[in-house]
């Protein structure tokens, strides 16, 4: 068992420290977390974990536990990077909301007014409604347009990898999704696949935030890597949130692992230690310290500054964390409770949920576990980095999110 724990003061963080009783958090409750985690490592289904939980802007817990890397046995450290995987997409959605505030678009307009290739789409109809992935299908006229609302909230109906009469036609995208591919090139394949559904009429996950990334492209004339880099990254003081990782920084890029035959088998190439890329995705390939993330998050808590720099005002924020898709059901049973806004998922019914927090917070996850949450009715901000994929067979995302709002005690 190999442990690495700060405790005050905690050195290198990007947020004032606080005594977690200073800001009204039991520092004995806390190690229900640091247990927690410890369980997971000693079990053998992860090799680490950072967690960092902050409130009222100040930095109350965050502890490295495990190990970097099974075989050399690296002890894992605060300052460990990690594959964000779909943590991408809230800084796409900002990215997005930054140049909405520009007066850039509306979010009602057909997203085919930038990009021109989602003109007319056609929408898949399964041939056999309860065999959707497998029984074929035909294609009839869209009803209406794809709209930036859309692909902000996943409504959009694109062909997707997670299922749908076009579960097969999405895998021919995987040739424009390697490193020295461009987003334009990627964008304009996958525009030719028809859609799932009717635009605005479900909620299915997929690549609308890489189309997302695309418009950025077009609307700001820079890369996704560009605009992140100076509008989002520089602002913030995220210095170690990268595309493709600087060779400085990855020794500190922590394995990623599977679980196989009951033990753990590390992924390779599973990015971001490519070089020289230029595939910018924009609903994932971002990797960073829990550090870094919770600048980004503890700005959108404040309402969209930061130490006196402002990426977007307070009610754009409101609108971002609003339910935007109604009564639309959500398939993921990880989201009961829970509906979309502009990026996030935002609780909208706590005992729905079965989680404790508070109704309005918002958050995300990646596909190697990675995990954060905003609360802004108790002016907390929670987040665990870890690397396993798949990681759902896993209850660690709630169980953390419960152990870390039970230490609340003010």
């Amino acid at each position: 068992m190999i442990a690495v724990c700060l405790t005050l003061p905690l050195l290198g963080a990007t947020l004032p420290k606080a005594a977690p009783e200073e800001v009204g958090i039991s520092a004995q409750r806390l190690q229900r977390v640091r247990a927690l985690m410890q369980r997971y490592i000693d079990g053998r289904e992860i090799a680490g974990a950072v967690t960092l939980i902050a409130r009222k802007g100040r930095v109350a817990h965050l502890e490295a536990q495990g190990v970097m890397d099974l075989e050399t046995r690296q002890p894992l450290k605060t300052d460990a990077i990690f594959r964000l995987a779909s943590m991408t997409k809230p800084v796409t959605s900002l990215a997005v909301m930054m140049l909405h505030e520009e007066g850039r678009f509306l979010l009602n307009d057909p997203v085919s007014k930038f990009l021109p290739e989602f003109k007319n789409p056609r929408v898949a109809v399964a041939n056999a409604p309860n065999e959707r992935a497998t029984g074929g299908f035909r294609t009839v006229p869209a009803e209406r347009e794809i709209t930036i609302r859309h692909l902000l909230t996943h409504t959009a109906g694109l062909a997707s990898g997670t299922g749908g009469p076009t579960l097969e036609l999405s895998r021919s995208l995987a040739p424009f999704r390697k490193p020295e591919s461009s987003m334009a090139e990627y964008v304009q394949a996958l525009a030719k696949l028809p859609l799932n559904f009717q635009p605005g009429t479900a909620w299915e996950y997929g690549p609308a935030t890489d189309v997302l990334g695309r418009l950025v492209e077009v609307l700001s004339g820079q890369s996704l890597d560009q605009f992140f880099r100076e509008r989002i990254f520089q602002p913030l003081g995220m210095n170690d949130t990268h595309f493709y990782l600087p060779d400085s920084q990855l020794p500190r890029l922590a394995s990623a692992y599977e679980k196989k035959d009951g033990t753990l088998a590390k992924l390779t190439a599973t990015g971001p230690a490519t070089r020289g890329g230029k595939f910018y995705m924009g609903a994932g390939g971002l990797a960073g310290t829990a550090e870094d993330y919770l600048r980004f998050c503890q700005m959108l808590l404040n309402g969209g500054i930061l130490d006196g720099k402002r990426l977007v005002s307070r009610k754009t924020v409101e609108l971002m964390t609003a339910n935007h898709i109604g009564r639309i059901p959500m398939w993921q049973e990880t989201l009961q409770g829970y509906r979309f806004g502009l990026g996030f998922r935002v609780r909208e019914h706590t005992g729905e949920s079965a989680l404790l927090g508070s109704n309005g917070s918002y958050g995300w996850g990646g596909a190697y576990g990675t995990f954060f949450w905003n609360d802004p009715k108790e002016q907390m901000v929670g987040i665990m980095m870890i690397q396993l994929l798949p990681y759902a067979h896993l209850n660690l995302r709630p169980e953390f999110q419960n152990a870390a709002t039970a230490a609340i005690i003010d």
